[in-house]
């Protein structure tokens, strides 16, 4: 199973940082008409309820094709409500993991986003909680 190394939300937690007000093509390239504008608060844009909020970090590779690599940092909201196919981070017989959330004639399952890992039955008996939904996923793209 995936490991999580979690990290409690504070004020200072992430930054306020500077705010580019064009849009940014991610299509054809357009001419630059913006400018920078005031900050940007991240934690107002990534956090809607900081009691119940913290962060993550991922390790294993059990949900690399939906983009979840080792490293990246999820925010994971415990005010939020796991539906059918929501990412989730589980707390599962003593051991914490991140899996979409898949409900099937009945039965509860940890779907992973590697087919090199196998899904995860959650039987009646196990000890089980959804933790937290995961609300956002902070990537590094370049070192």
């Amino acid at each position: 199973m995936a490991e999580l190394i979690f990290h409690e939300i504070t004020q200072d937690t992430i930054p306020v940082v500077q705010y580019f007000e064009q849009q940014i093509q991610a299509g054809f390239p357009s001419p630059v008409q913006g400018s920078f504008g005031d900050t940007i608060d991240l934690n107002r844009e990534l956090i809607d309820n900081p009691a119940a909020t913290f962060c993550a970090r991922v390790i294993g590779r059990s949900m690399v094709d939906d983009g979840i690599n080792p490293g990246d940092m999820l925010i994971i909201d415990r005010s939020l409500k796991a539906s059918d196919g929501s990412l989730a981070v589980c707390f599962i017989d003593g051991e914490f993991t991140v899996k979409r959330i898949s409900m099937r004639d009945g039965v509860l399952y940890l779907v992973p986003a590697n087919k090199n890992f196998p899904e995860i039955r959650v039987p009646d008996e196990s000890n089980f909680v959804v933790w937290g939904v995961v609300s956002h996923i902070i990537k590094q793209v370049y070192k």
